[in-house]
């Protein structure tokens, strides 16, 4: 499975995956992204080392991930989606994050890169 064969997949199990599980963040990373992938969230540049710098703490952070897909898309070596990812914290509360996500994908089908825009849902 990749991005290209299955962007809602990914969605969903990318963030679970990098986030709860028990496996190696950078193989984590690594089956859905290019070695030079980068991301660029909210203006700010991740690249590999700040991505996997981020991973480690979330762990520790979250007690549980859930992902709700409105709508992606593929096209060629394009792709784009708007989901939001909810974050149970272990130390209680939740944090609901709406992500605009645009990508490029490399020729095996992982993302090369992606430009997200994210907004926090304040619970009503």
């Amino acid at each position: 499975m990749t991005p290209r064969t299955d962007l809602t997949g990914y969605l969903v199990r990318y963030p679970r995956e990098a986030g709860l599980g028990d496996e190696d963040p950078a193989a984590v990373l690594d089956r859905y992204h290019t070695s030079d992938y980068e991301l660029v969230n909210d203006g700010v540049l991740l690249d590999r080392r700040r991505l996997l710098d981020h991973i480690r703490p979330a762990r520790k952070r979250a007690a549980g991930l859930r992902v709700e897909v409105e709508q992606a898309l593929v096209d060629g070596d394009q792709v784009a989606a708007r989901y939001r990812l909810v974050a149970e914290l272990r130390k209680g509360g939740t944090i609901t994050t709406e992500i605009y996500m645009f990508g490029e994908l490399a020729a095996d089908g992982r993302l090369r890169r992606a430009v997200q825009a994210t907004r926090t849902i304040r619970p009503e």
